[in-house]
């Protein structure tokens, strides 16, 4: 089993940088320290259960970003993500406690495991598309089925992208997304231009706009 680390070059401390740390760096190093901690709990957690996989380590916008792969001995079990993703976001919660148990912080660290997130990402980006053209044709509101947070967030990151507006409705597990025509966007009490919350699942940078309740 390996661990990979990915960070992009320009966001490398190098020796030869004399000058003190700025914020984006130690926040950058903490990040790398959540990260190098996950990787920990989980090949301890893939040993203990004789489960193949390596583990990639990545910074995504404000987040770390950990992945089990696939590794060359062997395919990395799909019952770690399970129906609908729900294993998966269970041991993204553990994992999020065990980093937060090693650093003493809070974690909004991002799991994937064997791309299911990735996989999902790019269906659930279709499907907000077709909603979006949907609710330009008819004028109308559209509610889509109903999805986790962090299926909820990558369809609001796309609205917002389309210039349109779109909220939350209804409780968990049954919790959907609403598109909203942009003449009926001023009455919208919960629209993706809200500000995200510090730890709102899936978000891409700190500063990405979320329903306000669109949270881990």
């Amino acid at each position: 089993m390996t661990t990979n680390e990915t960070v992009h070059e320009a966001d490398q401390l190098t020796e030869s940088d004399p000058g003190p740390a700025t914020a984006g760096e130690n926040r950058r190093a903490e990040l790398l320290r959540e990260g190098e901690a996950a990787a920990d709990f989980l090949e301890n957690l893939l040993d203990i259960c004789d489960l193949d996989g390596d583990i990639d380590l990545d910074i995504d916008g404000d987040r770390a970003a950990v992945a089990v792969v696939d590794s060359e001995d062997g395919r990395v079990p799909r019952r770690l993500v399970g129906s609908d993703g729900k294993v998966l976001e269970a041991l993204q919660e553990l994992t999020r406690l065990a980093v937060q148990s090693a650093t003493g912080e809070r974690s909004r660290l991002m799991l994937d495991v064997a791309g299911h997130r990735a996989s999902r990402r790019a269906e659930l980006v279709e499907v907000a598309r077709e909603a979006i053209a949907q609710c330009r044709e008819s004028g109308e509101r559209v509610e889509m089925t109903p999805m986790t947070a962090f299926e909820r967030k990558v369809v609001h990151d796309e609205v917002l992208a389309a210039g349109l507006v779109s909220e939350s409705s209804g409780t968990e597990p049954r919790r959907y997304v609403v598109v909203v025509p942009a003449d009926d966007s001023a009455g919208t009490s919960e629209s993706s231009t809200t500000a995200e919350p510090a730890d709102a699942e899936g978000s891409d940078a700190a500063d990405s706009a979320l329903p306000s309740d669109d949270r881990a």
